[in-house]
């Protein structure tokens, strides 16, 4: 295999490695039976004129499965912190004790259940769209290696090895998929 061919290989699996990644953190937004910081990932705070995350301007914790704990650096910074956690419309009610913000996370009904599997299998989906994406992108490069004078039939190996990659990362989405449904259904 030329030294292109094995370029096209390793950036490739790093591409798709990056997709899967990618799908792993989107997964850990979406709420399960259990409270964890990466719930509140998405929420911005205007902090003196600029949207901050909220990690970047207080302590996250989760002392127990149902609670989220969120500690200010600043005491001001109570009030906007527990207007941008409900502007977010996460279905969390913080309340403010003058210290910190204590958000109860409520349990899911099956209704809210399975429109978290339907959010899940559509992320699911643009990881393999995006995956797929990368490969006919790899093909073409293999394929622009024929006119550099790489053989026939070097180019089909290459083809065929950028396909089977390609099945092993779809499949690696289809479980990690499937064990994210397995933990948004169970109660």
């Amino acid at each position: 295999m030329t030294e292109e061919a094995k370029f096209i290989i390793e950036e490739i699996k790093e591409s798709m490695q990056h997709a899967v990644t990618h799908l792993e953190k989107e997964f850990h937004k979406f709420r399960t039976s259990k409270a964890t910081p990466q719930m509140l990932e998405g929420v911005k705070v205007d902090y003196y004129g600029n949207p901050t995350s909220v990690d970047k301007i207080a302590n996250i914790n989760t002392p127990d499965a149902r609670t989220i704990v969120v500690q200010p650096w600043e005491k001001n910074m109570l009030n906007p912190l527990a207007k941008a956690i409900l502007d977010a419309n996460l279905g969390f009610n913080p309340q403010n004790n003058g210290e910190i913000l204590r958000i109860s996370v409520p349990p899911l009904t099956e209704e809210r259940r399975r429109d978290i599997v339907k959010k899940a299998r559509a992320e699911g989906e643009a990881a393999k769209v995006s995956i797929r994406n990368m490969r006919r992108n790899a093909v073409e490069e293999a394929k622009k290696l024929e006119k550099d004078g790489v053989s026939e039939d070097d180019i089909k190996t290459l083809e065929k090895e950028i396909q089977h990659i390609t099945d092993g990362f779809i499949v690696l989405v289809d479980r990690t998929l499937e064990h994210k449904e397995k933990d948004i259904m169970t109660v």
